[in-house]
């Protein structure tokens, strides 16, 4: 079989090979993944959901510093605002591991998360980013109508048919098949029925996806080299999403206890959680999601969860823990490398798949 790197994304996105790096929000420095990928020919993507107005305007400005070509940026799509029932067993629940940090006990009125999707939307219009990938669901429609006639191309992730089914129907110019094997957040839009998310895997998500929509495919999950791009292309896929692939990358700003924990980790080492966040994320087991589990109680919904936990993963990274930090991974991570710049990586990706579809 014969398939050309020159698929339906390259041209929609103007890179040169269908390899997109996948947005991955709360990783330091970014502008220097992010502009390696798209130099190397694939399309960088800055994961913004965390950042300021501000953050993400600097750090746009810093990746155009560092390369020319296309790049995209994820954020979450709108969601519900802080929930705070239960709160106080939630939070007395992680008083034990506060303790074990030196992190004080914050009262509700501590816990607040900013609604910043409006000003994070509206920076990128300013900043005219051609490429906006969300998570979590789609654009309201107000948005969708700014985007489009600021020539935004629009990228959503879904996790079943039917999310990719709305998202063709509501616009979007592609979308990210994301299957199970994924690190980080689950894509799944309502998580009120599946607490856990959707996840199904790639191989039974891509092709199925592939035949229900027209626009074009990114296969995600568990996708680590050139055998994954070829895989999915043979799938129905356009091409390809990856991000744990490239958290070990000389370019990577992950915390090298990160690191680490990825380059000791297995196929068996990644669960589905949602204690640090309230949404389903699959990651490295580690003491924190065993001690929450213990506790047998359902988490806060997102976002207050996830700012309910911040102080102590914050409070992890300074200390250089990783049995409380967020260790989001997907399941290849036998496959990850050390000391290997980002544009190798995408290179060795595409001649491999070169050479295994003739």
């Amino acid at each position: 079989m014969t398939l050309s790197m020159h698929t339906r994304i390259c041209d929609l996105f103007g890179i040169r090979y269908p390899l997109v790096l996948a947005g991955m929000a709360g990783i330091a420095n970014m502008a220097p993944l992010v502009s390696a990928v798209s130099a190397a020919g694939g399309l960088g993507t800055l994961g913004a959901a965390y950042l300021k107005p501000d953050e993400i305007r600097a750090v746009v400005r810093d990746i155009r510093q560092l390369t020319d070509r296309p790049f995209a940026v994820n954020l979450f799509a709108p969601g519900k605002p802080d929930d705070y029932e239960n709160f106080d067993i939630v939070n007395r629940q992680l008083d034990g591991i506060r303790r074990s940090l030196g992190v004080p006990h914050p009262a509700q009125g501590e816990i607040r998360t900013p609604d910043l999707f409006e000003r994070q939307f509206d920076v990128l219009l300013e900043e005219q980013v051609r490429i906006l990938s969300l998570t979590f669901g789609l654009l309201p429609e107000r948005h969708s109508q700014r985007a489009k006639a600021a020539g935004m191309r629009v990228i959503a992730t879904a996790t079943t048919v039917d999310e990719a089914i709305q998202a063709e129907q509501a616009g979007c110019d592609a979308v990210v098949a994301q299957g199970s094997e994924a690190g980080g957040h689950r894509g799944t839009f309502d998580t009120t029925l599946r607490r856990m998310g959707t996840n199904i895997g790639t191989m039974a998500l891509v092709p199925q996806t592939a035949d229900a929509v027209h626009i074009p495919v990114i296969a995600a999950g568990g996708l680590m080299d050139g055998r994954g791009l070829a895989a999915s292309l043979i799938l129905g896929a356009s091409g390809v999403q990856m991000g744990t692939r490239f958290l070990t990358s000389v370019e990577s700003g992950a915390h090298p206890a990160y690191k680490r924990a990825l380059l000791g980790s297995t196929e068996e080492s990644t669960v589905l959680t949602d204690a640090f966040s309230g949404r389903p994320a699959r990651g490295i087991r580690n003491a924190f999601i065993s001690e929450w589990e213990a506790g047998g109680l359902d988490p806060l919904p997102f976002p207050t969860q996830n700012t309910l936990t911040r102080d102590i993963r914050s409070a992890a990274a300074r200390q250089n823990d990783p049995e409380h930090m967020a260790l989001w991974a997907g399941q290849g991570t036998r496959l990850l490398t050390e000391h290997l710049a980002a544009a190798e990586i995408v290179r060795q990706t595409i001649e491999e798949a070169r050479r295994l579809l003739g």
